[in-house]
């Protein structure tokens, strides 16, 4: 383990070994050993439902044809009305929140629940595309953007044979 608290050395005494620290260098150890001991030493593992929910990156597929760019994004359990998909020059933004709240009363007890994690993704475009007949849909967790290239793009598209060398 590294560290960044300094160490004094004596060489006088233990034969050279390190016998004076610095003084938050004990507290430092100590506390390491009890952190250890308690994660490690009773068995104490949280369960996933307990952590707190961080944000998290959308998983993005972008798949580029002769006539359209399309980019698929799985967002379970994000809700269509959290869901931000804005087209600029030469890319497409996508952000979102996905919220989580679960409530319980029982007689003895009552348990709020709240989780929240936001994404935003910048996706660069390859190519030109027709903004007047983008296309975006979502259905089951799954956000589908349609980008149709424009004519120049098309038009200008070339296919190079490739050449054994």
């Amino acid at each position: 383990m590294t560290t960044i608290v300094p160490v004094k050395q004596d060489t006088k005494e233990n034969g050279g070994k390190l016998a004076k620290r610095a003084p938050f260098y004990n507290l430092q150890e100590e506390m390491n050993r009890l952190f250890d001991e308690f994660r490690h030493g009773i068995g104490f593992h949280r369960p996933q439902w307990l952590e707190p929910m961080t944000d998290f990156d959308a998983k993005v597929d972008m798949k580029d044809t002769d006539k359209e760019v399309i980019i698929t994004a799985e967002l379970p359990g994000v809700e269509m009305k959290d869901i931000e998909v804005s087209l600029q020059e030469h890319a497409v933004i996508i952000k979102g929140e996905k919220r989580f709240e679960k409530e319980e009363k029982d007689k003895n007890y009552y348990r709020m629940e709240r989780s929240y994690g936001s994404f935003s993704r910048v996706l660069p475009l390859p190519c030109s595309i027709d903004r007047d007949a983008v296309e975006a849909v979502y259905k089951h967790g799954i956000l589908k953007v349609t980008l149709p290239k424009s004519k120049e793009t098309i038009s200008n598209q070339k296919k190079i044979d490739v050449k054994q060398g």
